[in-house]
């Protein structure tokens, strides 16, 4: 599932450098001293004594109280960046952890064994392979819908139970090899052309680019990024550059040192352009929609967005496993904090959003 990548981009949304996909051990050198270094001499301690890296290094990120703080092992690292590079094993599930600590469905992929089980965006996941998932990590999740390197592969089965309403289930599933297709466009009238974002993975943003350049002249574009959960942070800078001549696209901050994002120059900047957002819009597709609505380069329509603004750095352990810990936060370019306040749209609208978005868009063409 992209549950096993999507959950994990949710909570990361890295900043580490020129991608994300750089490798743990040359992040390791710019990541802050405190937080990693509590972790790594908790992992070394325990190799020392003979015990779990791993399982030490995970105590200490419990302990540290860092929300998105997460250690995957060699192969879930792995398997991870292969997701982000566009493919993936597992079932075609989005989900979130609840404040409450449930975990929800927030979508499922078309063609997928979750969505051939008839799994839905709202469900719960209540358990995996018996295993209780209420109140963990999302993280914790996502290893267990993965299960370890043996157990991941296509056709290797994974049983989740299930919640709806009143009605409570359990659905054996067959992970299967999936792409992302993070990118999808269609025309909506012609006038108006509508750009969704699923993820944004590795060439997402150069997708975006062409979609637009390719849209008919003086059209408007929807960009919906309701239920986007983040991704490569540098895809998201590349998306904001189809629509803006340079820039600042955010600003991040990595152990109290400023560092500065900047969109491309050659953007189309007179083409109208709304934004659609919602409660499932996180971390880089935040960041992304704060550039465009500060910057006075999109309306923004939907609801208040998830409020995932952390920057996130990976480190590798002793054991070969890495802990991906916050190490500062960003900012739009006029200076607002994102994470824990979410991004207030332009025009708030829970229903008819697309519908709402026409009207919009009628409103910013040309007279």
């Amino acid at each position: 599932m992209f549950a096993s990548v999507l959950v994990a981009g949710a909570a990361t949304g890295s900043l580490p450098g020129p991608d994300r996909k750089s490798s743990p051990d040359a992040a390791r050198s710019a990541a802050p001293a405190g937080h990693h270094q509590d972790v790594a001499q908790a992992a070394e301690e325990a190799m020392a004594d003979g015990k779990s890296p791993m399982e030490a290094a995970e105590r200490a990120v419990s302990r540290s109280g860092d929300r998105w703080g997460a250690v995957y092992s060699r192969g879930e690292y792995e398997e991870f960046e292969e997701a982000l590079d566009g493919e993936y094993t597992g079932v075609g599930l989005w989900a979130r952890r609840e404040r409450d600590g449930r975990i929800e469905v927030t979508k499922v992929r078309a063609g997928s064994p979750a969505a051939g089980a008839g799994i839905r965006a709202g469900d719960l996941v209540r358990s995996v392979d018996g295993a209780d998932v209420d109140g963990r990590p999302v993280t914790e999740v996502v290893s267990l819908l993965r299960g370890d390197a043996k157990d991941a592969a296509a056709g290797t089965a994974v049983t989740l139970g299930l919640e709806r309403g009143t009605r409570a289930w359990t659905e054996t599933l067959r992970r299967a090899r999936l792409s992302t297709d993070s990118v999808t466009v269609r025309r909506l009238t012609d006038r108006i052309t509508v750009i969704k974002i699923d993820s944004f993975t590795k060439g997402s943003g150069g997708a975006v680019r062409a979609a637009v350049r390719q849209a008919p002249a003086g059209a408007g574009i929807v960009l919906d990024l309701r239920g986007n959960s983040g991704g490569l942070v540098t895809e998201a800078v590349t998306a904001a550059s189809a629509f803006l001549d340079g820039g600042l696209v955010a600003t991040y901050d990595v152990d109290g040192e400023q560092q500065v994002l900047h969109a491309d120059p050659g953007g189309d900047t007179t083409r109208p352009l709304v934004a659609l957002v919602d409660g499932g819009t996180m971390s880089a597709a935040e960041l992304l929609t704060g550039a465009l609505q500060d910057r006075g380069r999109a309306v923004v329509v939907g609801s208040r967005t998830f409020g995932k603004g952390s920057v996130q750095m990976p480190s590798r352990l002793p054991d070969g496993s890495v802990a991906e810990l916050t190490v500062g936060h960003y900012r739009t370019p006029s200076g607002r904090g994102v994470d824990g306040k979410g991004i207030t749209p332009d025009l708030e609208a829970d229903e008819q959003v697309v519908e709402r978005a026409e009207t919009v868009l009628s409103g910013l063409g040309p007279e």
